[in-house]
């Protein structure tokens, strides 16, 4: 399921971004310029932010919009920044591998799901961080998610 809505155009690769919510706007602007939301999600995408961090470890962030932000989707869709450099999450938190997503319906849970799979190994996010190319993630998320 992942690769169908995670396609080269949704990656963008050696991002430099200062600021959590730099990075947060970058990676709705993904998604919004893919045609999976409208601009209001990135907003719900801060708000989300706000209320807990999206920093899942091993220099990993997947903001997401929050529960009401539904009406703001349009359909499933991901979006993935490397920032190699890393960008301060706060608290200690580099994050160097920002997953958005955008669920449709109940949709979200299985993105996740398949997120997860890929992100469960340490390697999996080096290779991800060190990546030369949007085909080398593509190739990544399509092997696990097989």
């Amino acid at each position: 399921m992942t690769t169908a809505i995670l396609t080269k155009e949704n990656i963008i690769l050696n991002a430099k971004l200062s600021t959590k919510e730099e990075a947060i706007r970058r990676t709705g602007e993904v998604l919004v310029s893919q045609g999976y939301v409208d601009d209001a999600y990135i907003q719900k995408m801060l708000e989300r932010e706000e209320l807990a961090s999206t920093y899942m470890g091993n220099f990993v962030a997947i903001p997401h919009g929050t529960e009401d932000s539904k009406n703001a989707v349009h359909t499933s869709g991901i979006a993935v920044v490397q920032v190699p450099d890393g960008v301060d999450f706060g608290e200690g938190r580099v994050v160097k591998l920002l997953v958005g997503i955008a669920g449709k319906n109940n949709e979200h849970l299985d993105i996740l799901s398949n997120i997860a799979i890929v992100l469960s190994e340490e390697e999996n996010i080096q290779t991800l961080v060190e990546a030369k190319s949007a085909e080398e993630i593509l190739s990544l998320f399509e092997s696990v998610n097989d």
